[in-house]
């Protein structure tokens, strides 16, 4: 009867409003329970430690990859994890340059690795370095977290999608005052002349035997003219060394005392290496700058998490522990390009690479933070509908132009577009696809980075030290603390291995002595 079918519509409904009420309430209360948890802090000695840098990752970034990771799972995406957002701590980091208030990937590195601000354009230099003058370089040199860890008896290890001698490693081991100065071949001549260093000869000399080396870069090792092992026939991958210098066969030379030492181009070779046989390794396994994992080509590309497994399996052999800095560098050209769907892919990747790294390493001795250099000028809204794709359409016409959007876009960049004098209709192209370049206010050729405060994720022995807005430069501090390595090793000789007021303690009993004795 009629009545019977409202009861049962009623009756429908009620239990779906309790099971939906009961979730949510449910989750909160999880959370609420595990949230508890964290007032017993982790103050272990971090054996370990590993920093994820996601260049170019703004915060946007990270919610846009969060929705893509789910739906690629066959979910809505929205209240999907990412590896990162299961991290206990999260911080804000500010990112500006010493002398830009949007930063570059340079300054930024020297700020995170370093632990001091710096200039646009250099890396591993403090802020009396000018870019490009090479007689500013001798004299304001700063070491890394890398080194520190070195000279600590660490194992250390970079891996990245970039080129090795790209922005952000190259400040975990170089002093150079102009990030472009990849090989002696992009350098000018007064430079050379006046003693400075390529970025890329500097990797091998600066801090000697770096256990792990891995990403692209490999023209810039080689000599001028030299064809690629790979693109035996592509000139503009042939190798740019003026010096003549085949700064691998020197590597590989070296090491030859070091049984136990590989160099390897591509990734079958990388994955037919047992780690527990390898002790050092340099990867190159491209010219420039990895292929776009969406790009990727699965015989001869390895993954970053592939990079990532092998690194952690050589370094973690080490009984006192290793640094590896992690970089998932392409995030940043995706959105340089206005490749959105390249970025995000990219970011998806980087956390699949936490995830893996937490299943090799233990939360007790290991502390894994998670960051980005900068943001970028990239949003997405437009009142989407839950579930939307995220590379898909705003569910309204611009009430102006009376044409539909798509709910990424960016600020300025390549994606702007005008056809007869009109906004691009973007209903007529396939705005799905993964080189689409989405629509930008302003026209530019290369869309431009973002001055807003990036995220740090952070867990492990004293990740609690990373809350509230910190200046970017605060983050390695952070770190050698937690391992005891650096200018931080006083409060790991206390009895309780948590105080570090021991110093300034001591300073003010010898300043109140001075003051007793003359005043």
């Amino acid at each position: 009867t009629p009545f019977n079918r409202c009861y049962v519509n009623f009756l429908f409904l009620w239990i779906y409003i309790y099971i939906y009420i009961h979730f949510w309430n449910k989750w909160a209360q999880s959370t609420l329970k595990n949230a508890l948890q964290l007032q017993k802090l982790n103050q272990n000695t971090a054996k370990n430690l590993i920093l994820f840098l996601g260049d170019g990752m703004g915060i946007p970034t990270v919610t846009a990859a969060r929705i893509l990771k789910g739906q690629l799972s066959g979910k809505s995406g929205e209240e999907t994890q990412l590896e990162m957002d299961k991290f206990p701590f999260v911080a804000l980091s500010k990112t500006y340059n010493t002398n830009a208030q949007v930063a570059d990937s340079a300054g930024t590195a020297t700020a995170y690795l370093c632990g001091v601000k710096a200039n646009e354009g250099t890396v591993g230099v403090n802020a009396a370095a000018t870019r490009s003058q090479c007689n500013t370089t001798q004299g304001n040199e700063v070491t890394s977290i890398l080194r520190w860890a070195k000279e600590a008896g660490k194992s250390v290890g970079i891996v990245t999608t970039t080129r090795v001698n790209h922005a952000t490693p190259s400040a975990a081991y170089a002093h150079c005052v102009d990030r472009d100065w990849y090989s002696d071949g992009e350098m000018p001549a007064e430079a050379i002349q006046a003693g400075c260093k390529d970025i890329a000869r500097q990797l091998f000399e600066n801090i000697p035997n770096i256990d792990v080396i891995m990403g692209g870069g490999r023209k810039y090792m080689f000599p001028k003219n030299q064809s690629d092992v790979e693109y035996p026939g592509d000139k503009k991958h042939f190798g740019t060394r003026k010096d003549g210098r085949n700064l691998v066969a020197e590597w590989t030379n070296r090491m030859k005392n070091k049984v136990q030492a590989f160099y390897v181009w591509n990734r079958k070779e990388l994955m037919s290496l047992n780690p527990n046989n390898v002790d050092y390794i340099l990867g190159l396994f491209e010219p420039g700058d990895l292929l776009y994992n969406l790009e990727r080509n699965p015989d001869t590309d390895p993954s970053l998490t592939e990079m990532v497994e092998v690194a952690i399996k050589i370094l973690r052999k080490n009984p006192n522990g290793f640094y590896l800095l992690v970089e998932g560098g392409r995030i940043d050209h995706g959105h340089h390009e206005g490749k959105a769907k390249q970025a995000l892919h990219e970011a998806v990747e980087m956390d699949r690479a936490i995830g893996l790294a937490g299943l090799l390493t233990n939360i007790h001795d290991t502390m894994t933070v998670v960051t980005a250099d900068h943001s970028h000028v990239f949003s997405f809204g437009g009142y989407t509908s839950r579930g939307n794709t995220i590379f898909g359409l705003a569910p309204m016409f611009s009430d102006v132009d009376q044409k539909p959007f798509t709910a990424i876009l960016y600020g300025n960049g390549p994606g702007f577009k005008v056809v007869d004098g009109l906004r691009e209709n973007v209903s007529t192209i396939d705005y799905q696809e993964n080189n689409y370049q989405a629509q930008a206010a302003v026209p530019l050729s290369m869309e431009t980075h973002g001055g807003e405060d990036v995220a740090i994720f952070s867990k492990g022995p004293m990740a609690h030290l990373l809350h509230g807005v910190h200046e970017q430069n605060y983050i390695p501090h952070v770190m050698a603390y937690a391992a005891c390595i650096g200018q931080n090793r006083d409060h790991c000789m206390s009895s309780n291995g948590a105080s570090g007021l021991g110093p300034a303690l001591a300073s003010l009993t010898a300043l109140l002595t001075l003051n007793h004795l003359f005043c």
